[in-house]
């Protein structure tokens, strides 16, 4: 495993940060205690989680289910870099949501209580709150910082100006500020590129992108689709809303995807593993967040270090994915 610093502060995570999304809905509870162990054995020390994932409403399955798998001692809770999120709808109360910092407080609370520790390693508002002024973010974050509560602040899902405001305000307060976002990025979604990406580097602010494998589409999704049409399961079956999302954009982008493929296999390694691989290079990115439904996917993905990609292939993704060029002369002179 590879190890960095996480943007300019002195926390040292794996390469990879293993994302918990699946764990109490496409995964069973056993799994993802199996998940975690393994993780740990690869040397992967930075679990991500939100309050809202498991999807049931105000319950924070996923939390619940990370908080039992550590409550079984044996050095878990020490060797994990224990991060999760807030934002999402909590109750049908008022000030359940958002960042408020009524609500930064009761979150932190709750998820405390759920996960069974004492403290959370990296705290992250899950998408901006237009309603609530940085300010009174960080007046809430600095509180928890001082009770011990939190240790880092991250954020997820901001725009490049809100990331600049958030870090100009705490830059103002004398404050450490945001030390990672987290965005969509990957080879079919390059917009970070514009923006976030760029000011994250500006920032000192680490990079970990959600989604590397774009819900599957660069997972050799046409190699599976041609394996189902002989008779062997399609990956996602069952999921009639995630798929048909998924295949209305595979539609979009099949000649690109046939393209990328056609260069795994050239190339003999994985359509999983390059993707990832490809993310690992990208300047600025410091953990791609890999979200593995069985141990089997996620002792495939550690095969992502050893994936070698030359100038002629970076080149030639660029060309099968072109990304949108630097801001403003993207879409300016």
């Amino acid at each position: 495993m590879e190890f960095a610093n996480l943007g300019r502060s002195g926390l040292v995570i794996s390469r990879l940060v293993l994302g918990t999304d699946n764990f109490g809905t496409q995964t069973t509870e056993e799994d993802a205690f199996a998940i975690m162990d393994r993780a740990h054995e690869l040397g992967i020390n930075l679990i991500d989680t939100s309050n809202v994932y498991g999807w049931r409403f105000g319950e924070g399955l996923t939390e619940q289910i990370i908080g039992r798998w550590l409550a079984q001692g044996g050095g878990r809770r020490d060797r994990t870099v224990l991060a999760t999120k807030l934002y999402g709808r909590m109750a049908e109360w008022p000030n359940n949501s958002g960042l408020s910092a009524l609500h930064i407080r009761r979150a932190c609370e709750d998820s405390l209580r759920r996960l069974g520790t004492d403290h959370i390693d990296l705290y992250q508002p899950h998408h901006i709150d237009r309603s609530t002024p940085w300010e009174e973010i960080w007046e809430a974050m600095e509180l928890l910082k001082t009770q011990g509560k939190i240790v880092y602040v991250g954020s997820s899902n901001h725009p490049a100006w809100h990331l600049a405001g958030g870090q100009e305000s705490a830059t103002r307060r004398g404050h450490l500020g945001l030390v990672s976002e987290q965005t969509v990025y990957n080879l079919l979604e390059r917009t970070a590129e514009l923006e976030v990406l760029p000011a994250c580097r500006h920032y000192g602010v680490g990079m970990m992108p959600w989604s590397p494998l774009d819900a599957g589409l660069l997972g050799g999704i046409l190699r599976k689709e041609r394996e189902h049409l002989l008779g062997k399961p399609l990956p996602g079956a069952g999921m009639a809303p995630h798929r048909s999302r998924r295949l209305v954009k595979l539609d979009r982008h099949r000649a690109a995807v046939q393209a990328y493929e056609d260069l795994c296999a050239k190339l003999g390694e994985d359509p999983a593993d390059v993707a990832v691989a490809w993310l690992l290079r990208q300047p600025g990115v410091t953990a791609p967040i890999i979200g593995p439904r069985t141990v089997e996917q996620l002792n495939a993905a550690v095969r992502a270090f050893e994936v070698h990609l030359d100038e002629a292939t970076l080149a030639r993704l660029d060309e099968i994915f072109p990304g949108p060029g630097p801001a403003p002369e993207a879409y300016s002179w």
